[in-house]
């Protein structure tokens, strides 16, 4: 037996430089100093006998030892995790979730989901990202976010991925402009932002010609189109409750933009146990909130 000649926190130090690449930056993700992460490295590898780390300026590389030692530090962190889900003790997770997520599941079923990993591990914290998917994407890539709830396509690879279900899209305006005869060359229409695939579908339908007016903030599109300043093709779901209270009317249109596919993203062979487990419960909250609110 190896007794206690190294620790937890050294490995998890560790695994943090080398997924983050800087020593600064995994002492912020730690909460913990710069200082603290370099002496519990040194003195991983003097207990090891190994160099672990190549420091240059401005950069940190793994020595080709170090690329293994990460690897098993990683085996011994998740049975660390599987350990403490034996003995059934959720609230000795103490991790901290780098949560990214679009607007609409802001907006929708994200304080559920919160409240449910919350209830599962108490003295978890969840640190929020909201942005449009293609910049989750990225960060998730880079490592600096855990877990993603975001919509395809993905321009990277995930090794954990777990369906969330699909949204539709709905033409909508205000009941002034509903009443009459819909121009979709004349009227402003309000929808995604550039580069995302509901606009490109949208501006491929409808032509140059079309007053298409894309925002990164749906909320935004959303109140624009009840002030009446145009129609609007939004996530059915977004508009759903101002369908039913007669703020806005559903318009019958015979087309619309391919339903929104969501998925909670994470790096399988990096994740903590806690992290797939929020996927799993990103997974149950989705699908409770779409059999609820999807006509």
């Amino acid at each position: 037996m190896i007794g206690s000649t190294f620790t937890l926190k050294q490995l998890e130090a560790l695994i943090w430089v080398a997924d983050l690449g800087s020593f600064r930056k995994a002492a912020a993700h730690l909460n913990t100093t710069q200082p603290n992460i370099s002496s519990r490295i040194a003195g991983l590898e003097k207990t090891l006998g190994l160099s672990l780390m190549q420091r240059d300026t401005g950069s940190v590389r793994l020595t080709p030892k170090g690329v293994e030692i990460v690897a098993q530090a990683r085996v011994v962190l998740q049975n660390a995790d599987a350990l403490v889900n034996i003995a059934g003790r959720p609230d000795l997770h103490t991790d901290r979730i780098r949560l990214g997520a679009t607007e609409l599941v802001a907006y929708t079923w994200l304080r559920e989901f919160m409240r449910r990993v919350s209830d599962a591990f108490p003295n978890v914290s969840i640190e929020l990202t909201v942005d449009l998917s293609r910049n989750l994407d990225k960060e998730l890539a880079n490592n600096t976010l855990d877990l993603t709830i975001q919509t395809a396509p993905f321009s990277t690879q995930a090794t954990g991925e777990i369906a969330l279900g699909a949204y539709p899209f709905g033409w909508v305006a205000a009941p002034d402009i509903a009443a009459k005869p819909i121009d979709l060359h004349a009227l402003p229409i309000l929808t995604h932002a550039r580069g995302t695939v509901a606009y490109s579908e949208l501006r491929e339908r409808l032509g140059d010609r079309a007053r298409i007016v894309p925002s990164n903030a749906l909320m935004s599109s959303l109140h624009m189109v009840l002030d009446g300043m145009g129609i609007a093709v939004l996530p059915q779901i977004m508009a759903q409750e101002h369908i039913d209270s007669g703020a806005l009317v559903a318009l019958p249109m015979d087309w619309l933009p391919s339903p929104l596919q969501f998925a909670a993203r994470f790096q399988k062979d990096k994740a903590s146990a806690t992290v797939q487990a929020a996927a799993l419960i990103a997974a149950e909250v989705a699908a409770d909130h779409i059999s609820r609110s999807v006509p």
